[in-house]
């Protein structure tokens, strides 16, 4: 999948819209806790200040309802904006109101502006032609750079670029490698290659695990989803989550599986609690053995080790979905576990999917990883093999 690129689109000395994923983590002060997203659109930014453009930023933030909210203002991404590139950060009060327009056209070379949250306007979700061509008419050339809204075909993903032709519309370094990392990892991993795909529901993860199938070597499955295969098994699997609708699908993956030659592993224990809470009480059972009326909620020690001795000779391993309930400390060893030994084998390691990002960053393990997916919608859907919306526009004739 050839991508116009930055690299090969005059920009300079021109004004340049970026359309970034500033979509970070706040705490209730409006702190931001983690940064990675803001980190990632640095390279293209600076590349243009390099080139002497005029800059034009723009994102969401949080799920406003299309009107202004102070709660979800890009206020604080400003801030750390400044703090990071060390540039004055001009901000817009609106997004293609009277103060975006007047700040934008008097926008000086190495100057920045960033735009208020683009989810203030109700038609950027619903990729409105008027929004897209008012934000269009603030710049001469249009980057994406916002991987973890690709999948999106809102206003300033797709519509915006139906304004520019292919010499004024181009992917910055973060989609760029977004998208060559994960068409390298489909197309040419090096072998043996393992998938560890968890999370919560099957239903989620269905497209990606029949795409998936015929690449890897070897898959194991984690997190809530396991027990819709265990189900199908024939295994007692208590109140734990099932999609019963679905169990046909896991019988056809795992027959899918056996005929492609890949070896599929599931769960042999697991912690099981007698309600999803904190201070259940829990105990350690085989998948034979679940009590009835309880659920399980992470993989146990027995599968943490069969796990790590079928990761053991991979070259290629792609994580998507956590082992267990890993935001309660109870029902996190799993995917620690599996987590630190990903991080320290000598395979390609990729991580996709927000909740697994946030899994490694919490314990430490982010710098450890070759490559950690900025997009958890966007990297699923690049799994299943689609093309995103907004990647489509972008790709060389």
């Amino acid at each position: 999948m050839q991508l116009l690129s930055i690299k090969e689109c005059d920009i300079k000395s021109k004004k340049v819209f970026i359309r970034c994923d500033f979509n970070v983590p706040m705490d209730d002060y409006g702190n931001i806790t983690d940064d990675r997203r803001i980190r990632s659109a640095l390279a293209t930014i600076s590349y243009c200040l390099d080139q002497g453009c005029a800059i034009i930023l723009g994102s969401h933030f949080g799920r406003p309802k299309g009107e202004p909210d102070e709660k979800y203002s890009l206020a604080p991404i400003a801030r750390r904006l400044h703090q990071l590139l060390k540039v004055d950060i001009k901000m817009a009060h609106d997004v293609v109101g009277e103060s975006a327009m007047k700040l934008s056209s008097e926008l000086q070379p190495g100057e920045v502006l960033l735009l208020e949250n683009l989810r203030f306007e109700k038609g950027e979700t619903k990729n409105d032609p008027e929004l897209s061509r008012a934000m269009a008419s603030m710049a001469d050339v249009y980057i994406n750079d916002a991987f973890g809204v690709s999948h999106r075909a809102h206003a300033s993903v797709e519509g915006i670029t139906e304004h520019f032709d292919a010499q004024h519309k181009a992917a910055g370094f973060l989609l760029q490698k977004e998208i060559q990392f994960f068409g390298t990892l489909l197309d040419r991993p090096v072998r043996p290659f393992a998938a560890i795909v968890g999370g919560s529901k099957v239903s989620g993860k269905l497209e990606a695990l029949i795409n998936l199938l015929p690449k890897v070597d070897k898959m194991l499955i984690g997190g809530g989803m396991a027990f819709t295969f265990l189900k199908a098994l024939g295994h007692n699997v208590g109140n734990s989550l099932v999609e019963d609708d679905l169990i046909p699908e896991a019988l056809r993956i795992m027959e899918e599986a056996k005929k492609l030659g890949v070896k599929f592993y599931l769960p042999v224990d697991v912690v099981a609690a007698e309600k999803f809470a904190p201070d259940a009480m829990s105990r350690l059972v085989s998948v034979q053995e679940i009590p009835d009326g309880w659920m399980g909620l992470d993989i146990g020690p027995a599968t943490v080790r069969l796990y790590r001795q079928v990761l053991a000779d991979v070259q290629t391993i792609l994580w998507n979905g956590p082992m267990g309930v890993y935001e309660m400390d109870r029902f996190a060893r799993g995917s620690n576990k599996i987590a630190h030994f990903v991080a320290d084998s000598y395979a390609t390691t990729v991580v996709g999917g927000g909740d697994t990002a946030d899994l490694v960053q919490r314990v430490g393990l982010d710098e450890e990883i070759t490559f950690i997916s900025t997009g958890g919608g966007a990297s699923l859907e690049l799994l299943e093999g689609k093309i995103l919306p907004g990647v489509k526009p972008l790709l060389k004739a």
